[in-house]
């Protein structure tokens, strides 16, 4: 993966529309940012590609004030550019941005996984192994997409078995780019097995209630 003056230069997928707001909860506005962040997230919306709002209000059906909304709040997460006198952009992928998030958020995981192996129910432990075996039969199939987000679901589930409300969203924040990023190192040969591997582990540790293991 090519380096260019701190900037990663990357080949992209092919692009999707935006997902329909019935599929998000909230306001109106949370709705459109759900939706807009998404798409940024998964790069369906490519790095260095303009937003339009008059394309977006008309894919969404919206007025311009909740597309305005959330094109602030993208740009306060660092996702999204805004130039003046020159247009709204996807901000791209910053190779020290990447190396920071991947640093905060490896480390309220660790944390978050000692917990958890302290306080999981059996319950929980089932959540897990289920969400494995999806993730395996994804890898199998090579549904990198599908497999991408069964990952995303682990990792959450972990964060929420903590106990704490405010750590799922800390980690959220602090891994927002690196989510993109990692869009597209999942399908390289071999990586998507080191992942499951990975997970394996943790979910092993967890089960024998030894965050070392």
């Amino acid at each position: 993966m090519p380096v260019q003056e701190g900037v990663l230069e990357v080949a992209l997928p092919q692009r999707h529309a935006l997902r329909p707001l019935t599929e998000f909860s909230g306001s109106l506005a949370q709705k459109v940012y759900a939706s807009l962040r998404e798409a940024i997230l998964s790069l369906s919306f490519r790095p260095g590609d303009i937003l339009r709002k008059p394309e977006i209000c008309a894919l969404l059906g919206v007025s311009r004030s909740p597309v305005s909304e959330a094109v602030a709040r993208l740009a306060a997460e660092h996702l999204v550019q805004v130039v003046p006198q020159a247009g709204t952009y996807v901000a791209r992928l910053s190779l020290a941005e990447v190396r920071e998030g991947a640093f905060l958020r490896e480390a309220l995981e660790l944390a978050a996984v000692e917990r958890v192996a302290r306080v999981v129910t059996d319950d929980q432990l089932v959540l897990l192994r289920r969400n494995l075996r999806v993730q395996e039969a994804l890898m199998q199939d090579h549904d990198f997409a599908g497999f991408y987000h069964t990952d995303a679901l682990m990792h959450g589930l972990i964060l929420s078995f903590t106990g704490f409300r405010r750590v799922a969203s800390l980690a959220d924040t602090a891994w927002v780019h690196v989510n993109r990023a990692r869009q597209l190192i999942l399908p390289h040969p071999g990586r998507v097995e080191a992942t499951l591997a990975e997970h394996g582990q943790i979910v092993a540790a967890i089960e024998a209630r030894d965050p070392q293991a």
